[in-house]
């Protein structure tokens, strides 16, 4: 159970990281191999990033975009509970809040699957509920 209270404690840090838009933070917790997955079908935005540098690049576009982030974790559920090596996955139940750097305002809920090496996210797949293509691509700055 110790590791799932670390588990829990290490994901917890990490998406107050978000929240202050501390990437330098947030970064510290990904294998320099780690792999982001994110949906939609915006260029450039939705898809595979393979690298802590592709991985970092996108959030750094995610926070110039959205320069106001509020998530509010909901769940967090530990696969192994006996684990103490840092190896394990995790899924994240949270909702969003959010401003775009338009001036949007939006609300989003999801769960983020994250699967642990060493105690660092080597692959993480968001799945959000739907908000509607049109208005996913609008917050995004990419409405047609």
């Amino acid at each position: 159970m110790i590791g799932a209270f670390i588990a829990k404690k290490t994901i917890a840090n990490s998406f107050e990281a978000l929240n202050q838009h501390n990437l330098s933070k947030f970064m510290s917790t990904w294998r320099d191999d780690g792999v982001w997955v994110y949906p939609g079908e915006i260029a450039e935005r939705s898809g595979t990033f393979k690298g802590r540098d592709a991985v970092e690049d996108w959030f750094r576009n995610f926070f110039d975009q959205f320069p106001k982030i509020q998530f509010d974790i909901q769940s967090i559920c530990v696969q192994n509970i006996f684990d103490l090596t840092g190896t394990n996955v995790v899924a994240v139940l949270w909702d969003l809040q959010f401003t775009n750097r338009d001036g949007r305002i939006g609300k989003n809920s999801g769960v983020s699957e994250i699967h642990a090496k060493g105690g660092k996210a080597f692959l993480v797949k968001d799945f959000m509920f739907d908000q509607g293509e049109k208005n996913f691509k609008l917050m995004w700055g990419a409405a047609e």
